[in-house]
This record gives structure tokens, sequence and C-alpha cells, in this order.
């Protein structure tokens, strides 16, 4: 395998780029996402560090979505047809790979119920808690108090709203007293209303797995 540092706004992976490596999230932050023809983006996951973000492409040689870091990455990249030999020759990894794919399904069943049937507010709230869940799961620290790697911007693509609506939520999550927050970081002062307001059930990420 190899290593590789990528600095917040770079594309580890491209639309239609052609794949022999598979690549792993070490160190950092980083997004799935798409474009439409006007060059509009909608993200459609955030990755943490331990994160596979290119599984699919073990069957799939030609990428259908982008990758791009948001936070300074690194990223190992190992050869598809090594990692489909180990496969091969060990049985319960490929049944651990097998499990992260159908986690990332039910992850994305979540996310299309968030954007396609929740309100602004729920939408931002709900995010905050899948973040602050994943983000203690994989060792990150305190799921109570942490720092978002993502702009304003970013939270507004993966939620089919604007910047400007963005901070709007946040500031009225915090004139709730549901969160306390100092730039980009973010305090729950209340799990029990933050699920609330954002009808967040964490069942869905199956940690678990």
């Amino acid at each position: 395998m190899r290593a590789q540092r990528f600095k917040a706004g770079a594309t580890i992976v491209s639309n239609g780029q052609l794949i022999s490596e598979c690549c792993l999230l070490v160190e950092g932050y980083a997004c799935r996402h798409k474009l439409a023809s006007d060059g509009g983006r909608q993200i459609v996951s955030f990755h943490v560090a331990g994160d596979i973000l290119d599984i699919q492409h073990l069957l799939f040689e030609k990428a259908d979505h982008n990758v791009q870091v948001i936070a300074d990455a690194q990223v190992l990249f190992f050869p598809m047809r090594d990692f489909r030999r180990l496969i091969q020759e060990r049985p319960e990894i490929g049944k651990a790979l097998w499990r992260d794919c159908l986690v990332d399904a039910s992850i994305f069943r979540e996310w299309v119920l968030n954007v396609g049937r929740r309100d602004a507010k729920m939408r931002i709230a709900h995010m905050l808690c899948e973040f602050a869940f994943r983000h203690e799961a994989a060792g990150l620290g305190s799921p109570d108090r942490f720092t978002l790697p993502m702009t304003q911007e970013d939270i507004g693509d993966a939620t089919g709203l604007t910047s400007v609506h963005v901070n709007r939520m946040l500031r009225a999550l915090t004139e709730e007293g549901v969160i306390a927050r100092t730039g980009r970081e973010i305090r729950i002062a209340d799990w029990e209303r933050m699920k609330q307001v954002a009808d967040f059930e964490p069942d869905y990420l199956h940690l678990a797995a």
C-alpha cells in the first residue's frame, strides 16, 4: 500500500475515473458527492478516520461519484487485485466488508429521508447527531463536544439548504439551548432534546457491526 496526504478541498476520486486502487481514510475527514449538470453539489455522505471510501470499486471499476477531502487527510491506497485476493483467502474479511456495505446503504436511506421529509432545523440537528455518534464510534472523542470539519457550505450541500439557511438553523438550535457553539466547535447541551428535535434514533448506524 502507499500513503498520501491531501489538503482540504482536494479530490481523491473523480466521477468517471477508472479505479485500480481502494482507499482507506486513516486521518482527517472526507465526503462523497455528486454534481448536477449546472454544477450544483449534493453531498451524499461524510466520512471519518477508519472508513473505506470506495469499497464498491471492488466490483465496479468506474467511479460513479466524487470523493473529496473536507479537512486535511491521510489516505492509504492499496491495489484492488490484492484486496480481491485477500477476500478470497480470508472469508471473514469478506463478511466484514459486506457488513460495511450494508451499513452504508442504511445510512444512505436515512439521508434520503432527512433531505426529503424533514424540515430545515431537523435536517441540521440530525446531521449533527449522526456526526457526533460516528465521531465517538471511531474513537475520535466525546459525542458531547466536537469540532466540525465541514463548512456551512458543506452542511448546506448535504442537507439541500443554502449556507445562509444553515447559519440560521444553527443559531436557532443555539438560542433554544439545544447546542452551544464557538466557531466550528459544537457542544450538545441537551442530548434528549437534541434527539427529539432531530427525530434521531441511532439504530440505523448499526454501530455494533
